[in-house]
């Protein structure tokens, strides 16, 4: 079977590395790296996720969760097989952690597929999708030539050359950002935080609308000071930068309780001191779910579960009660 060749990989003291994340691991001939998408073949890195999806599906875009891009549309969703991280508590276990079957579907078809089903645009998400580079960077251009959008849903995982490459051409991002604590990645993720943050902030800089998504995990990651310096981090870049709660359940190798409601009310109202935009998911609630305005209160998006309704924003993309700038990309971007 002929591989795509991978991006990001040099040969340095005769051994192979792959350049692509911040493991940098040194893969021997015929072996993977942590993600188990690249391989050495023949002292050449290959990428083995290269038009392999695990799922295609048609998703509100509520539920990547993005909750100001495009309100009330849905998106192709596909993502590869794998993760370059591996969280003892992944809820996503039986695509990321474990060997799944996978179906074949070349960049144009992928995009063919997306028109047929009106689709904003393709959204990678699912697993990991940085770990299937070459593929999405090929699906994203030619979604930008078909005049479709990308969204990324993703651990932020990424060094920063790819990452450079990468901000060209995706839309929006979902970034997941499981704890402030360096210990948390190393301990629980197999990962280490810095680089994440530095994807955060090099997403943000860059122009690219982010949203950031954290797993709220009694015992974990769930102290009202830890809470209080992820905000503070944020906060520190832009208070109008969304963040999401969401409510954990025990899964894979974690066995913690799952988080209840008046836990994450606690991580919402710490939140709320110092961001414009909280939400709270996976858990029914009839409070963290609405985008109202900053400015003067108005309640710009009602949601309820994956459904969404833009209620006060008039058509050049303002408040129709104070006449603030919405801070949403909608319709509105495409016409004015």
């Amino acid at each position: 079977m002929d591989f795509k060749e991978a991006k990001f990989w040099e040969v340095e003291n005769g051994e192979l590395k792959c350049t692509l994340c911040p493991h940098n691991c040194i893969i021997p001939e015929n072996k993977t790296g942590i993600c188990g998408a690249r391989k050495n073949i023949n002292n050449k890195l290959v990428t083995l996720s290269y038009a392999e999806v695990i799922s295609v599906s048609l998703d509100p875009i509520e539920k990547k969760p993005l909750y100001h891009f495009f309100p009330g549309k849905s998106i192709i969703s596909t993502g590869p097989r794998g993760c370059n991280l591996a969280c003892k508590y992944c809820q996503n276990w039986s695509i990321s952690q474990k060997d799944g079957p996978t179906s074949h579907l070349e960049p144009e078809e992928l995009i063919e597929i997306a028109i047929e089903n009106n689709s904003l645009g393709i959204a990678y998400t699912y697993t990991e999708p940085t770990i299937a580079y070459e593929y999405v960077m090929d699906c994203a251009r030619l979604a930008h030539q078909r005049g479709l959008f990308n969204v990324m849903v993703t651990n932020g995982f990424i060094n920063p050359e790819p990452l450079e490459t990468l901000l060209e051409f995706i839309d929006a991002f979902n970034i997941d950002l499981k704890s402030i604590r360096d210990g948390f990645y190393k301990q629980i993720c197999n990962g280490k935080l810095k680089p994440v943050l530095d994807t955060i902030q090099s997403c943000y800089y860059n122009g690219n609308l982010i949203e950031i998504t954290n797993l709220v995990i009694p015992e974990y990651n769930d102290t009202q000071e830890e809470i209080s310096d992820l905000v503070d981090f944020i906060y520190s870049i832009d208070d109008k930068i969304p963040l999401h709660l969401s409510g954990y359940h025990p899964c894979y190798e974690l066995n913690a309780p799952p988080t209840r409601v008046n836990q994450l009310r606690k991580a919402y109202d710490i939140a709320k001191e110092k961001l414009a935009y909280v939400y709270v998911g996976n858990r029914n609630t009839d409070w963290g779910n609405n985008t109202v305005c900053p400015s003067c209160g108005n309640l710009l998006v009602e949601r309820s579960g994956f459904w969404s309704s833009i209620i006060g924003i008039d058509k050049a993309g303002r408040c129709n009660n104070c006449g603030r700038k919405v801070d949403i990309i909608g319709r509105w971007s495409l016409e004015n």
